[in-house]
């Protein structure tokens, strides 16, 4: 019965922790996308009078946009980095919080990186926030 009662605890943790770094990565996100937004539509108004092919300006603006959206991931993945390193101590080094960051985020999972078993589950909500936060993306 111990066992189950120490689980639970873990879980609740897990939770009280994993939804407010949902919501703080939500929120950078979407405002990421209005500028992102922002600025492909100041990028294709400047080029508009220029007449330059539109294929090219299409793939400028993918690519640029596609750039900035995986800086805006990789914010998002360094929070939560720094959330395992510096406030829970669930991994030792902010390298290792990355890589395991990034993994759990992109539902890669092949990163021989664990959480200590306290916070286990909070991987699974950051793997839970990663689909959001592509969804958002898409």
């Amino acid at each position: 019965m111990e066992a189950a009662a120490e689980d639970i605890g873990y879980w609740y943790s897990s939770w009280l922790w994993g939804m407010p770094l949902i919501a703080v990565t939500v929120m950078l996100h979407a405002a990421g996308l209005v500028l992102v937004r922002d600025m492909m539509q100041r990028f294709i108004a400047s080029r508009a009078d220029r007449g330059a092919a539109l294929h090219l300006n299409l793939a400028a603006v993918m690519g640029m946009a596609a750039g900035l959206v995986t800086l805006l991931h990789l914010l998002e993945a360094s929070v939560w980095a720094a959330a395992y390193v510096v406030v829970l101590g669930a991994l030792p080094t902010p390298h290792v919080a990355m890589l395991y960051s990034v993994s759990a985020m992109t539902a890669y999972g092949h990163a021989a990186v664990f959480l200590t078993p306290r916070w286990q589950m909070l991987g699974a909500l950051e793997s839970l926030n990663g689909l959001i936060l592509f969804g958002l993306s898409t």
